[in-house]
């Protein structure tokens, strides 16, 4: 694996989709409080974003055909700004979905063209590259909520963090208006034990929306179960959610290097055990330091989900890197958008800790699909490479 200035680059599009993502969704359930609507309707801000990611699906490969991916990743970034300026400054639930729709069209399509840039760059260490890429996304993504806790608890509300994200997005914009690429006109190589059958694909599409389906749930309302579990106040149970980012920062830095050796589609199996793992001490803490270390063991296992079923489906892509990552984000944005509504909508009913139990069902179908992935890519027959 090359840390090279072209790498490197596009690690700040993982940072800026990060910074989004972790100071935002724990928002959710402050949001809900102040426009007085259900966690229900709170939560189709998820599926806002799960019908932007269904547009970047489609969106993004024709823009990296007709543009090129540096240019591509410019317009995706200021789309992007613009959405994330309209969430915080829109007032009213039709507003806010309608930015989320926006900046997630701009945000998907920016991490579907450098997530398969990246693959495409260094096709032998995709796996760990994507592992990094998105580990420092989550790192510097670690201290959003501490951010958004600060920022709740003088007063000023969820709003000034969220913003931040529009200074990395125009950062990114830069980046990408100064790269040029020599690489984009190259077929991928990928060595003859990373080439995977289609089949193993499908497999690994459905361990990619088990972990964004836990990810995103875990994320949208952790602060509401930590509140409704502990008694912690709105700023302290927000801040906690830095204990689930700080555990999936973690494993992708120290762990996702080592996944090209070790097994992907192994390593893949046992993150989703060590996520339900860290689900049994979050349900049953009854105190925020607990609920912490909790949320960090989830993130650990949660945090190799996806980099690694990502990289496994693309690796089954051959040439079609573009088209894959297109049909991963359209899947993607079906977990986004049904996994937070439904333990939402759940909550509302059973309450959110009785609603938390969809997370070790997600992690089951987790386990199933990258075992039966693995089995799969067992039986692969070797294609020279030339």
């Amino acid at each position: 694996m090359r840390r090279d200035s072209y790498t490197v680059g596009l690690y700040t599009v993982f940072i800026a989709w990060g910074w989004l993502l972790y100071s935002f969704n724990p928002s959710v359930s402050l949001l809900a409080e102040e426009q007085h609507v259900s966690g229900a309707l709170a939560g189709l801000h998820g599926t806002a974003m799960a019908v932007g990611s269904l547009l970047a699906g489609w969106v993004a490969p024709k823009v990296v055909a007709r543009l090129g991916r540096p240019r591509a990743l410019m317009v995706e970034a200021l789309l992007m700004a613009v959405g994330v300026l309209a969430l915080v400054l829109g007032q009213g639930i039709g507003a806010t979905l309608t930015a989320m729709l926006v900046l997630s069209v701009g945000g998907v399509s920016m991490m579907s063209t450098a997530t398969v840039g990246l693959a495409r760059h260094q096709p032998l260490a995709a796996s760990a590259v994507l592992s990094e890429a998105n580990g420092v996304g989550s790192g510097v993504g670690l201290f959003a909520p501490l951010v958004l806790g600060v920022a709740v608890g003088i007063g000023w509300g969820w709003r000034p963090a969220v913003v931040v994200t529009v200074l990395i997005v125009l950062a990114v914009a830069f980046i990408a208006w100064r790269t040029r690429d020599g690489s984009e006109n190259a077929v991928p190589i990928v060595a003859s034990r990373d080439k995977l059958p289609m089949s193993t694909g499908i497999w690994f599409l459905v361990a990619l929306v088990a972990g964004i389906s836990l990810e995103f749930a875990t994320t949208f309302w952790a602060t509401a179960l930590v509140r409704e579990q502990t008694g912690a106040s709105a700023g302290i149970a927000t801040a906690t959610t830095a204990g689930l980012l700080l555990g999936m920062t973690a494993a992708r830095l120290l762990l996702g290097p080592v996944a090209p050796r070790f097994g992907p589609a192994r390593m893949l199996a046992i993150a989703f055990v060590v996520a339900v793992i860290g689900w049994v001490v979050l349900w049953t803490a009854t105190d925020a330091a607990v609920a912490v270390g909790g949320l960090a063991v989830l993130g650990a296992g949660i945090g190799l989900t996806a980099p690694l079923s990502q990289s496994m489906v693309l690796a089954a892509a051959g040439d079609h890197q573009d088209k894959a990552q297109g049909r991963s984000s359209v899947a993607s944005g079906m977990a986004v958008g049904v996994a937070p509504f439904v333990l939402g909508a759940l909550a509302d009913q059973v309450g959110t800790h009785g609603a938390f139990v969809l997370v070790p069902v997600l992690g089951a179908l987790g386990v199933v699909a990258s075992m039966v992935g693995g089995a799969v890519a067992a039986r692969r027959v070797a294609v020279p490479v030339d």
